[in-house]
């Protein structure tokens, strides 16, 4: 760890001793006089249309990186938990298992909506949680976030909403230095640098790293107790490395092109901090396209994107701590799309979109299951003897076509979208069987399946006059089950969890009315939302029948498996606002209500634990966040914040309550000289001990206070 920190102090001093550089790149703290009407003209790409915020007919907000860099937050997840109808807790994704790094959008479950880097999934190919830790605060340009449902356009994954990262866009040989270090042991690195080859070509070369000691996860204060620390448990470390190469050209006169090339490894350690069970995975990324503009009016979009990636874990049995099971995960995706756009400009259709995209996911899942090596030699061995495998190999293809036509009346002040996208969904997994060491497998032959999915999408926007909108959507969108669900099996005894081959995608049907007033100094939002999902994959307990044609060799009475026995509904509504009171002084209010519950439980789902008409488990009611922000001089910022969430549950069944908190944040930047920045942010501020809300059996302590000084130059 030593070593960690001194390449981190190194590259803080580097940064440090630059302060003085000069070059044409500037920077300002405060925003332009006219920010909040540039923000309105701002184009959310994720549309795949064009489209400005002040034209969304769904509830959408832009991130740009003025926002960002006043947040006391360091990691992008932790930004975006502070934006309406986000249920991401206070506990940094590199604090959490690998497998559990995902975010939940409307109250709508884990795993069900879309994360895009630069257009390109950064949702896991087999565990569909979000990969964070592709890209580093420093690359980020703006961040758009898209509420409700999206299949209409992205197919899989569209129920809460799609959320698309931008990097920067790449200049004329601009390079850019950046460091921060803080409380626990916390810190970053990051350098890039542009190379303009010639008026057609230009590259981005860059690299970042980040390194954690990380703190001590696990809540001993009341509802839980000190109990809850057992014998081994320590800080959560993590630390992550990105490599990337991108580029920018221009094919031909009509023709522009992109790729990006990314190396990418992160690893820290399982919920406890057990320090001999770390878990790593390593990625390599892909992706790139080209734009043709036809005429004027028309253009052709081509894309391709392939992840490869391989994830190594270990889980610990944590009575008397050893190493039960280990994983070996490879998998990858690999896609593509064509995007034909007409913008007419007549008086009927403004806009035409015509779309094909295909993409596979395949993964495998590699377990063999360990007793314990003994009390007597815990002090040596963390790893017993093999006492059985599961091994499972899964595919998942999708084919999807779209269109969509867009119209602005002449004869009253209203546009309409309609977009319709039909998906055909595959999935085959040939390979699923457990084997106890020394005795046959247990395999299931599991059949192929296929379903046609059809995702339509009617939006409205309604201009009372230049600053007020009303707007209403609905919507149908599908989740295809994860292939953590479908191939992945974990645990042991009773405590064992089986995967299901047969499961089916989840539906959606939903529809939100809203309205947006904007002026020159601020806007207001507000949304009314209502969502229910159908087909839901939740957890049951399996009858000895099941057990002995799936798993006998590794479970007991008592396991659990998936099924599609369950449905939810969620209604909400959002509130977001911004107000700049003067030349100095900026705030930032928003509030989310939300009622999740569950509306049937059928089949084998136990009805009491979880039961109908309740709040459901991780997803308080009422959340609000507020921010004020002062500009003492152009050159410097002050920010302070509080986010509030209200009581929840750690469990549907309403046995495990999580306490109502308030955290608040703080921070300052100040422009050194045009090329260099420096800050000090401070989260959770008071230090206060409290119990982040989430679901499952073990309560997870918040962020402790953590202070991070930093800065960044550019040359």
């Amino acid at each position: 760890m030593f070593l960690k920190q001194k390449k981190i102090s190194v590259c803080i001093g580097m940064l440090c001793g630059s302060v003085l550089i000069s070059s044409s790149a500037q920077a300002q703290i405060a925003p332009p006089p006219d920010y909040d009407q540039k923000l309105a003209d701002m184009v959310v790409t994720a549309t795949k249309s064009g489209t400005t915020l002040k034209d969304m007919t769904q509830n959408t907000t832009i991130l740009t990186k003025e926002e960002l860099e006043i947040a006391p937050d360091q990691t992008i997840d932790q930004v975006l938990k502070n934006q309406t109808s986000v249920f991401l807790n206070d506990q940094p994704y590199y604090e959490k298992d690998p497998t559990g790094q995902s975010i939940n959008v409307r109250g709508l479950g884990n795993a069900r909506t879309l994360v895009l880097i630069d257009g390109v999934p950064a949702n896991d190919a087999m565990y569909g949680t979000v990969q964070w830790n592709l890209v580093p605060m420093s690359a980020i340009q703006d961040v758009e976030f898209i509420r409700g449902g999206a299949s209409s356009l992205y197919g899989n994954m569209g129920m809460g909403g799609v959320i698309n990262i931008t990097t920067k866009p790449i200049s004329d040989n601009k390079g850019e230095v950046s460091g921060s270090i803080g409380s626990y042991a916390t810190g970053t690195a990051a350098v890039s640098k542009e190379f303009s080859i010639s008026d057609s070509f230009k590259l981005r070369a860059s690299a970042d790293y980040f390194s954690t000691e990380g703190y001590q996860n696990i809540a001993t204060i009341s509802p839980s107790s000190q109990a809850a620390l057992k014998r081994g448990m320590g800080n959560e470390s993590a630390e992550s490395a990105n490599y990337r190469l991108q580029g920018a050209l221009k094919v031909s006169r009509d023709t522009d092109g992109f790729f990006n090339f990314g190396l990418h490894s992160m690893s820290n350690l399982p919920t406890g901090g057990y320090n001999f069970a770390r878990k790593s995975t390593n990625e390599t990324t892909l992706s790139g396209g080209t734009t043709t503009r036809l005429n004027s009016s028309e253009q052709v979009q081509v894309n391709a994107f392939y992840e490869n990636t391989t994830l190594q874990q270990q889980n610990v049995a944590s009575n008397s701590p050893y190493i039960n099971a280990t994983f070996h995960n490879p998998y990858y995706q690999v896609g593509g799309s064509a995007q034909y756009t007409n913008n007419f400009q007549n008086a009927v259709i403004d806009q035409l979109i015509l779309s094909a995209d295909a993409k596979q996911l395949s993964a495998s899942n590699f377990q063999n299951n360990y007793n314990s090596p003994g009390n007597a030699n815990l002090q040596t061995s963390k790893l017993g003897v093999m006492t059985s495998q599961v091994v499972a190999q899964g595919t998942q293809n999708f084919l999807g076509i779209l269109g969509q036509v867009k119209s602005n009346l002449t004869s009253i002040p209203l546009q309409a979208t309609l977009s319709a996208r039909v998906d055909n969904w595959t999935s085959q997994i040939p390979v699923n069987y457990t084997q106890q060491v020394g005795q046959a497998q247990v395999s299931q032959a599991v059949p192929n399946q296929s379903q046609t999915k059809f995702s339509p999408n009617l939006g409205l926007l309604y201009r009372a006059s230049k600053e007020l909108d009303f707007r209403a959507a609905a919507y149908q969108a599908f989740h295809a089950p994860g292939l953590n669900n479908s191939i992945r099996s974990y645990g042991s005894g009773s405590s064992y969890v089986s995967n299901n081959p047969l499961l089916t995608p989840e539906n959606m049907t939903g529809y939100e009315i809203g309205s947006d007033y904007r002026w020159r100094s601020g806007f207001i939002q507000v949304t009314g939302f209502n969502a229910n999902v159908t087909n839901a994959i939740a957890t049951y307990t399996m009858t000895s029948a099941q057990i002995a044609s799936t798993c006998a060799p590794v479970c007991t009475a008592g396991a659990k498996s998936y099924s599609n026995d369950q449905s939810l509904r969620s209604t909400g509504l959002e509130l977001q606002a911004h107000y700049d009171i003067s030349s100095k002084w900026a705030t930032d209010l928003g509030y989310t209500l939300t009622k999740a519950v569950l509306t049937s439980t059928y089949g084998a789902i136990s009805q009491a634990l979880n039961p109908t008409g309740v709040q459901i488990a991780g997803t308080p009611r009422n959340m609000g966040s507020a921010s004020l922000t002062y500009f003492p001089v152009p050159k410097a910022s002050l920010t302070a914040s509080v986010r509030y969430i209200g009581n929840s549950w750690y469990d549907t069944a309403h046995t495990s309550p999580i306490p109502a908190y308030a955290v608040v944040g703080a921070r300052a930047n100040y422009e050194v000289t045009p090329n260099a920045t420096v800050y000090l942010s401070a989260v959770n501020l008071l230090n206060r001990n409290y119990v982040t809300f989430g679901s499952g059996s073990q309560y997870i302590a918040g962020q402790p206070q953590t202070i991070t000084v930093g800065g960044r130059i550019t040359f």
